[in-house]
């Protein structure tokens, strides 16, 4: 996949793509419908696939008040989209300029001389432009008279249990609520895939290394905050462009048995030597144990520690591993 940050350095074998435009913040299972959407007439019109997407989040322009929301960095999302089998990817800077071209002139201006798009496709919802001034309708007003096509895909629900098209709309908000909630097995049913982040791994008290439990250490930074707690997770390390996964247990939480304040993700792998300082580390969580507790003192939190592990073990042996596509 060829990811593109200007509509300048854009690419001549690209023209013509069909191009899926949104936010697609997690890559859940709805924003998947919108680019599978976007491969099927890509493939069928045998042109490139194409995604466009805004960096960063245009809350972050008009709400910077806002409490951390992300649920996948650039990176990720990145990959995410790449394992659908876009052809490329095209990252819109958002900032107050282009925050407030109006919806005509980022047709025209963007999708029409930048990209040369041959048809776009958008949630059913979809809004863009200064102001949000911009529709479906709009859009297609204006490819009726630009040459493009457009198709908007229906917002995806689901019933979470039985896995019927009804209930639940699979939404980027409705996945940070259950992730707040300490409800990872909801969040994975819309995402589609296990929550992940990624981040350096820093310095920390190294107190874990002196009870046997040794942690990779990393701040979650602009991505939302789920409930605070125990975690089974696995651990992405990269090997020279391949990723590892590793098993293991986590806690994210203010480490009240200690007196801390500042929020850390704290990740021990199972049956793992190696200095990861510095490093880049990909944690999905899998399953939420227990919540965050202050202990008595080092004894009781190494045998809570022990339990949790052994518990993580069991879930993991029954099949959490399978999530390492």
């Amino acid at each position: 996949m060829r990811l593109f940050r200007h509509y300048d350095e854009f690419s001549p074998e690209f023209r013509g793509s069909v191009i899926a435009l949104g936010n697609f913040d997690g890559v859940h299972r709805g924003h998947q419908a919108v680019i599978g959407e976007a491969l099927r007439r890509a493939r069928l019109a045998g042109v490139p696939a194409a995604v466009m997407t805004f960096d960063p989040h245009p809350r972050r322009l008009f709400r910077p008040d806002l409490p951390p929301f992300a649920l996948t960095s650039l990176r990720l999302k990145a990959r995410l989209i790449e394992a659908l089998g876009v052809d490329f990817l095209y990252v819109q800077h958002f900032d107050a300029a282009f925050a407030a071209k109006s919806a005509e002139t980022f047709i025209e201006e963007v999708l029409v001389r930048g990209l040369g798009v041959s048809h776009v496709v958008v949630g059913a919802d979809y809004a863009f432009g200064k102001g949000r001034g911009g529709s479906v309708e709009v859009m297609r007003e204006h490819a009726a008279r630009c040459g493009f096509e457009v198709t908007a895909v229906d917002l995806v629900t689901g019933d979470l249990v039985t896995g019927a098209d009804q209930g639940t709309v699979f939404s980027s908000t409705v996945v940070r609520t259950a992730l707040a909630d300490g409800d990872t097995e909801t969040a994975t049913a819309i995402l589609g895939h296990p929550w992940e982040i990624e981040g350096r791994v820093e310095h920390g008290d190294a107190r874990g290394r002196t009870i046997g439990f040794p942690t990779a250490n990393l701040r979650l930074g602009d991505y939302s905050r789920p409930a605070t707690g125990v975690y089974v997770v696995q651990a992405g390390i990269d090997r020279g462009g391949k990723t590892d996964w590793v098993g293991g247990v986590a806690n994210y939480g203010r480490r009240p048995t200690f007196d801390k304040t500042d929020d850390l993700l704290e990740v021990h792998l199972f049956d793992f030597s190696g200095d990861l300082y510095g490093q880049h580390l990909r944690v999905r969580f899998l399953h939420h144990l227990r919540p965050e507790q202050k202990f008595s003192g080092l004894e009781a939190l190494k045998a809570q520690i022990l339990a949790d592990a052994a518990q993580a073990r069991i879930m993991l042996a029954r099949g959490a591993e399978n999530h390492t596509a």
